[in-house]
């Protein structure tokens, strides 16, 4: 039998590349009419964000983009920079998530170290992104994210992000990775011993870590997930992917302040969501009466980046 057993090769019965992508193509599918996204007045459901990460990724292979090439992002979480986590890699591009906290001269480093090829960014960054790209020895095209939430910023590229995806297909036929071990996405060290050094995820560890949140996290399906880990800070430590297996509703802020917390909490019923200890200490030192009615509820906490006091624990949990 040895003979018969190495014989056995890939094919499409018996094998599948492991992304990412896969799931929210399956959720679209299934649960293709629950909310996704709300993000302020915005809503979109899983059907209509599949539809939009496709328009990304067609929008992008018609603009000449394709298999290996950089695309960089600078935003705060937002319904784009949610996308993009599916959108750019359905094109066969890599996505690079650029720290919104960085200096101008830092952000120029990262997009020539990247060879980025293209720049999505948050206008809401406008003077450091401004910045950085003079500090470039050749030009990067830039579209631009525009908040109407914030009122009129000025531009930092020709044309804006609904006007970019207007010009792809929301029916693109994207294909999943030939070699699961593909680049998925680009991350950037903070450069505390240096100059920042890239990280690259694939499309296999990165499917791999998102059952393994839901595993350590005893997540059921459709949770509410309120969106306070930056997306630029690991892949927002990669629940952009695991909500998307979820099939959860997303609520997205870019404002992180208790007040906001709670009262997005409150309204939206959220029962998830991750923080650092700096966020989580900040929701137990507020004002009391800002916290939200929980007593239908427990709302699960996931913290990383360094382990909380005791103490932080204790009064989160006597919170709810």
């Amino acid at each position: 039998m040895h003979q018969h057993y190495q014989e056995l090769t890939k094919n499409t019965a018996n094998y599948i590349p492991l992304s990412p992508l896969s799931f929210l193509a399956r959720t679209a599918d299934i649960f293709g009419a629950r909310t996704a996204i709300i993000y302020g007045d915005r809503h979109y459901s899983w059907q209509q964000t599949y539809g939009r990460c496709r328009a990304l990724a067609s929008a992008l292979n018609r603009h000449g983009l394709g298999l290996g090439d950089t695309v960089s992002i600078i935003a705060a979480n937002t319904p784009e920079m949610y996308e993009a986590h599916f959108g750019v890699p359905m094109a066969g591009c890599v996505l690079n998530t650029i720290n919104t906290r960085l200096e101008a001269e830092t952000i120029a480093y990262i997009l020539a170290d990247s060879d980025s090829k293209l720049l999505i960014a948050d206008t809401a960054f406008h003077d450091s992104v401004a910045a950085a790209l003079q500090m470039l020895d050749h030009d990067i095209e830039v579209i631009d994210i525009r908040d109407m939430a914030l009122g009129d910023l000025p531009p930092l590229g020709q044309r804006d992000y609904e006007a970019f995806i207007a010009t792809g297909s929301s029916d693109f036929d994207w294909q999943l990775p030939q070699d699961e071990w593909q680049a998925l996405t680009l991350s950037y060290t903070s450069g505390t011993s240096g100059r920042p050094k890239g990280v690259v995820y694939h499309h296999r560890g990165s499917y791999l870590m998102s059952f393994g949140t839901v595993a350590a996290w005893q997540l059921g399906q459709h949770p509410t997930y309120l969106y306070t880990v930056p997306m630029f800070h690991c892949n927002g430590w990669g629940h952009a992917w695991t909500t998307a297996l979820m099939a959860a509703t997303i609520v997205l802020t870019r404002t992180i302040t208790a007040e906001e917390i709670f009262q997005l909490v409150e309204t939206h019923k959220v029962t998830h969501f991750g923080g650092a200890p700096i966020v989580l200490g900040m929701l137990v030192n507020a004002d009391e009466t800002l916290r939200p009615d929980l007593s239908d509820r427990n709302v699960m906490v996931m913290t990383a980046g360094a382990p909380p006091p005791a103490s932080i624990l204790e009064k989160l949990s006597a919170m709810g």
